[in-house]
Order: C-alpha cells, then sequence, then structure tokens
C-alpha cells in the first residue's frame, strides 16, 4: 500500500516540475513514506531520519517530510524535540488522505513554514490521479482505502480512516491503460479488499470485471479478511484463467479465545471451513497467511493451537510478526504481557515449523514446468535472472535471451523453503491465455 502511495506521491509532485533523483545528496526534498503498523517499523523511521541529519546541516535548504500512517499516528512527537533529536530535521508531515496538499506545503517549507496536513477523509480514493510508476511490467491498484474491522490490536482504522472505495469505472480505465502500456500484471489493493463496492458492485464483480479487460494479463489482490471470503468470490478466481490462484489469507491465531480477544469475527472452524472451500474449487492454489506471536494473555496452550493448523492447513507461506502494542488500540488497553523470551521462542517455532513445510511444498514442484513472469536480474547473480509463477513463489533461472515482461516456462530441478530454480523448457511468449 505504501508503494502505491509514494506513486501517487510521485505523480503529484512530478505534474509541478519534480524529478526523482537516486542519489540522495542531489535531493531538494526528501521524503519518507511510513507505516505505523508495528514499533519496529517507527524505530526504523526514526533512525533513518537521524540519518537525514547531516544532510540537513550541509543544506539548510533541504525539505524533509514525513509521510502516512506514522505521519498521522505521531504528528505531535515529529515536531517535538522528544522525537529522538528529529524533531527539527521535519518540515511537513502529510497523512495518507492529503497528499494533494504536499505540492503547496513543500513550496511553504522553502519558505520556513512547516507544514501538517493529517486530516482523515470518508471520501478520498485518488481515483483521478494516475500514479508515476517507474516499474514497466507490474503495477499497484488500489482499488479502496481504510478499514472498518478494527481489530483490536490495529491502528490502520485510525490512521488511514473509514473504508471507501474508488468507482469500478474508474479501476477499469486505469487497467486499459496499462494494458495499453505493456503491462504484465497488476495487484488490486486493499486493507481489505473483499469489503470492496461500488453501488451492486462487489469484489468479486470487479474482480470479473479487470480479469476481462486483457486476458494475458496477470491479476493478483491483497489483502482478505476471512469473514468477507465469499462462494461467489471463490467461484470468480477458479473461472478466470488470468486470476492466480493465490490467496493470502491472515488467520493471526488458532486460538479461538485469542481471536475474539483480537476482534476478528470468525473462529478457527470457520477459517478451516475456507479452506477447504478454497482448495476443492481449486485443487492447485497457494495459500499464505498472517501470523501474531504473543497477543495479550497468549498461553502455550493458544500457541500449540496456532502450531497444530499450520501442520493441518500446510501453507505455502506465511509472515509471522511479534505482538506491538500500538497506542489508543484496545488490546494496548489490555497490556503486554507475554514476555519478550517467550515471544521469540514461539515465533521461532513457528517460523522452523512454517520453514519446514514450505520446503517439503516446493520439493515437491521438482520435475513440474512452471510458468514464470520475467521480472529481472536475481540478487546474487548478473548471470541469473528472477521471476514469479502464479502461486507467487519466486523462481532463480538462467538469463538466456528473455527480456523482462517475457513469460517463460521452466522445468523445475532444485528447490528450498523460499525459492523455485528451474531451466528453461518449450519457452515462447505468452500471446493468449496465463495461469
Amino acid at each position: 500500500m505504501n508503494m502505491a502511495d509514494s506513486e501517487l506521491v510521485l505523480s503529484l509532485l512530478n505534474e509541478e516540475g519534480y524529478t526523482i533523483t537516486e542519489n540522495i545528496t542531489d535531493a531538494d526534498v526528501i521524503l519518507v513514506n511510513t507505516c505505523g503498523v508495528r514499533e519496529h517499523a517507527e524505530q526504523r523511521i526514526y533512525g533513518r531520519l537521524g540519518k537525514f541529519k547531516s544532510i540537513k546541516n550541509k543544506n539548510p535548504d533541504v525539505v524533509v517530510g514525513v509521510l502516512g500512517c506514522m505521519a498521522e499516528r505521531l504528528r505531535s512527537n515529529l515536531t517535538t524535540e522528544k522525537a529522538k533529536g528529529v524533531g527539527q530535521i521535519v518540515d511537513l508531515i502529510v497523512g495518507p488522505d492529503e497528499y494533494r496538499k504536499l505540492p503547496d506545503l513543500v513550496h511553504k517549507a522553502w519558505h520556513g513554514e512547516k507544514g501538517i496536513a493529517v486530516q482523515l477523509s470518508r471520501i478520498e480514493t485518488y481515483n483521478d490521479i494516475s500514479p508515476l510508476r517507474t516499474n514497466g511490467i507490474s503495477a499497484w491498484i488500489s482499488v479502496m482505502r481504510g478499514c472498518d474491522k478494527f481489530c483490536s490490536f490495529c491502528v490502520v482504522p485510525f490512521t488511514r480512516g473509514r473504508e471507501r472505495s474508488r468507482p469500478l469505472v474508474s479501476i477499469i480505465q486505469e487497467v486499459e491503460s496499462l494494458a495499453k502500456r505493456g503491462f504484465k500484471e497488476i495487484t488490486l489493493l486493499g486493507q481489505n479488499v473483499n469489503s470492496y463496492q461500488d453501488r451492486n458492485n462487489k469484489f468479486d464483480h470487479l474482480l470479473s470485471a479487470v480479469a476481462s479487460v486483457d486476458r494475458t494479463m496477470r491479476i493478483r489482490f491483497t489483502t482478505s479478511h476471512p469473514q468477507d471470503i465469499s462462494d461467489e468470490l471463490i467461484e470468480t478466481i477458479a473461472e478466470h484463467k488470468n486470476i492466480c490462484k493465490y490467496i493470502h489469507l491472515p488467520i493471526q491465531s488458532a486460538s479461538d479465545r485469542i481471536l475474539e480477544l483480537m476482534n476478528r469475527n470468525y473462529d478457527s472452524k470457520h477459517y478451516r471451513y475456507l479452506i477447504d472451500k478454497i482448495r476443492t474449487a481449486m485443487p492447485n492454489v497457494s495459500i499464505s497467511t498472517d501470523f501474531i506471536v504473543g497477543f495479550p494473555t497468549e498461553a502455550d496452550e493458544d500457541h500449540k493451537k496456532t502450531l497444530e493448523l499450520i501442520e493441518e492447513i500446510r501453507f505455502d507461506g506465511a509472515f509471522m510478526f511479534q505482538y506491538s502494542a500500538r497506542e489508543n488500540t484496545p488490546a494496548y488497553k489490555m497490556g503486554d504481557d507475554v514476555s519478550n523470551e517467550t515471544k521469540t521462542r514461539r515465533i521461532n517455532e513457528i517460523i522452523d515449523l512454517q520453514n519446514r513445510i514450505s520446503a517439503q511444498i516446493n520439493h515437491s514442484n521438482i520435475g513440474k514446468v512452471v510458468e514464470v513472469l520475467v521480472e529481472g536480474r536475481s540478487k546474487k547473480s548478473a548471470s541469473e535472472w528472477q521471476g514469479r509463477n502464479e502461486g507467487n513463489k519466486m523462481v532463480i533461472f538462467q538469463k538466456g535471451e528473455f527480456k523482462i515482461g517475457d513469460y517463460i516456462n521452466l522445468k523445475i530441478n532444485q528447490t528450498n523453503s523460499a525459492t523455485l530454480f528451474g531451466t528453461i523448457e518449450q519457452n515462447k511468449t505468452k500471446e493468449v491465455t496465463l495461469c
């Protein structure tokens, strides 16, 4: 979501004549787009701002701004000396619903006026702004903003506001434009995309309409909430070949007691029921999830239930987080009573178990041929490239004569818990359908 928001900001500033520089010492404006979901993310931002101090000392005219969720949550701290020495560095603070004001605030900052714009909106969706995308094959499209779920641990409803959806027609127009520009993959974004609603159009209608624009374009989406996965949505994903058979479905905990405290509005039985329905409709689907470890009052018995669910469901992958108390959330009042040592032990147990399962699932792909969208050079070798299959698994292969944006067929010959490794197998650029 922050990547998509950054592209909105780049578009707004580009219209005012700003260009991007890769060298921070050449910059006239330095903006940090932030996330306030976990404490660790906020601490990293404080550290990043501290590093800008020397740049500011050398060039006092540089405008430094903080954008996004952290700007909304910590606006008072960021403008005081209490902000770990960075209060004087920050010239402007702009929340996620006030990006339209950014060019004017930057102009005023150059004239010595600090700016704060953090008002939340019930209507802002930025549907009339074309993001400035620097990636030529994959695009993020925000289809809705905000969240109404009010999970007890989450600050999103307070930092990004209430749910509101973009008009379906504006999203389709953006997808059509991306298709004409040669984009090969799009991801529909929302704090809870399943809640999308534009008049009588729900998310399954939007997903079907987007998939129909260009059958050679892969369609992904994130993130889903188990409460709102409908039969119609499952059928839509199964029906369209170019909607990737990959679903990220956070559970957070397998303990019904903890789920109730989290205000997740489903239990582990319902979650298992959903997984069964999804796999019945799409036997080859890849499923990933999220876990929060060490939520207030979590006992070893609660943790054991999560481990048992992981063994049972066998996720393709998972994101695991130690519980991080967020001020002004209901969970904050419960007290952070699980020790760091216990959190560390439990999260390591989940990581070890999930890595073993992911390795086994990936190993089962050896000998299979998978279709991969070439994304670019691998992180470890200039002679190797990388891309993802429709199940969102990273595949590494020799560069060959292919170019970024090609669909190629690879035979998997080696795997680990995170990655597949393949060799060229009857490759050709995709022309009709995919997935």
